[in-house]
């Protein structure tokens, strides 16, 4: 039987949705870059990326002459530390909602393959999205049950706070208040 999420999870899980939506986002944006640079470098025009060298502010040199900031080694940086990200709020959003270990690799294969963690993340956040109003429903009818249960039975009503109170303390609250201006010196 197939584990289902918390209803105590229900605030982290929207969390870790818009977590998952954003780390999606930028790990697909970074992955098009990443393809575009390798299509510049590996291609016959053999072109890396410079970021203010002689060449101007931003500029496609020839391979291996780059002599300010390498923006292609640095794209190739990012991706892999936003995809180490992405694979983090693909972990969190898995555990939250428990589902079978094979969506969490589909999710991952996501920030791998160009364009698809758009479609990945589109689909997830749908289903998370339904499961997200089936758990709040649960929740609802939880509460209503207990409720009722609370209002026939009678038996978990809160205590009142004067109940709660020793007996000295509401003798002492009875008394007049000229005995208590008399301790209070």
């Amino acid at each position: 039987m197939a584990l289902s999420p918390k209803i105590t999870d229900i605030a982290r899980i929207r969390g870790a949705v818009k977590f998952y939506r954003v780390a999606s986002w930028v790990t697909g944006i970074m992955l098009l870059l990443l393809v575009l640079e390798m299509a510049l470098k590996y291609s016959p025009f053999a072109r890396e990326i410079e970021l203010g060298g002689s060449n101007g502010f931003l500029a496609l040199v020839p391979v291996d002459t780059v002599s300010a900031v390498n923006l292609s080694t640095g794209i190739l940086i990012a991706h892999g530390w936003l995809y180490v990200v992405y694979l983090f709020a693909d972990f969190r959003l898995w555990s939250l909602l428990r589902w079978p270990f094979t969506k969490f690799i589909l999710i991952a294969l996501g920030g791998v393959v160009p364009l698809l963690s758009f479609i990945v993340e589109h689909f997830i956040t749908r289903q998370a999205a339904s499961e997200l109003v089936l758990l709040e429903k649960r929740a609802l009818e939880k509460r209503a049950v207990q409720k009722t249960t609370t209002d026939a039975g009678g038996t978990r009503s809160a205590p009142s706070l004067a109940s709660s109170e020793p007996a000295s303390a509401s003798a002492s609250a009875s008394a007049s208040p000229a005995a208590d201006a008399g301790t209070a010196r």
